[in-house]
């Protein structure tokens, strides 16, 4: 498959709907669960522009490995794509959540007082609490990432060839 489109590797396009689409699904995911006015707004919302970002990542990183082998790879080149192979486990978690609370949500009021009568009141608190933790870790983690991938991905390609020390 040739990853251009007029012109232009398809990487240097994706990626940024990749760096917006991703971070914002984990936000909307941490929201949906801690806030309940964001997931009564939001609400299919979330899942939807995680599986957004569920798709646009394998679809950026091929074709970073596409234009990989057709440039002259660097020491910041294979960072920025070592660095790349580590988002999709994080999006696959961001977007197996965003589905979980929505349904959950959507669908699953009637278990969750059944949960809180097995738990009590204070068990099914602290198991919320956990709940929260846990995607607070990935949605986190998830945005970290990306920021890390990105500032590699931007290394790569400016670090050396623009300062603004320069003369006119």
């Amino acid at each position: 498959m040739d990853y251009v489109i007029s012109g232009l590797p398809l990487h240097v396009l994706v990626v940024h709907g990749t760096v917006v689409f991703v971070p914002l699904a984990a936000v909307c995911t941490l929201l949906s669960i801690v806030w309940p006015e964001a997931r009564r707004r939001l609400g299919i919302v979330t899942p939807f522009l995680a599986l957004v970002a569920l798709i646009l990542v394998p679809i950026t990183q091929q074709s970073g490995e596409w234009l990989m082998q057709r440039v002259d790879t660097t020491p910041a080149i294979t960072a920025h794509s070592n660095l790349g192979g580590t988002l999709l486990p994080w999006v696959i978690g961001v977007f197996i959540v965003a589905v979980a609370q929505w349904l959950w949500f959507r669908y699953g009021t009637t278990q969750a007082d059944g949960l809180r009568s097995r738990l009590g009141t204070a068990g099914s608190r602290v198991a919320g609490a956990v709940a929260v933790v846990l995607v607070l870790v990935l949605c986190s983690g998830t945005v970290i990432a990306v920021v890390q991938i990105g500032e590699a991905g931007s290394r790569a390609v400016w670090e050396g060839s623009f300062s603004s020390d320069a003369q006119d």
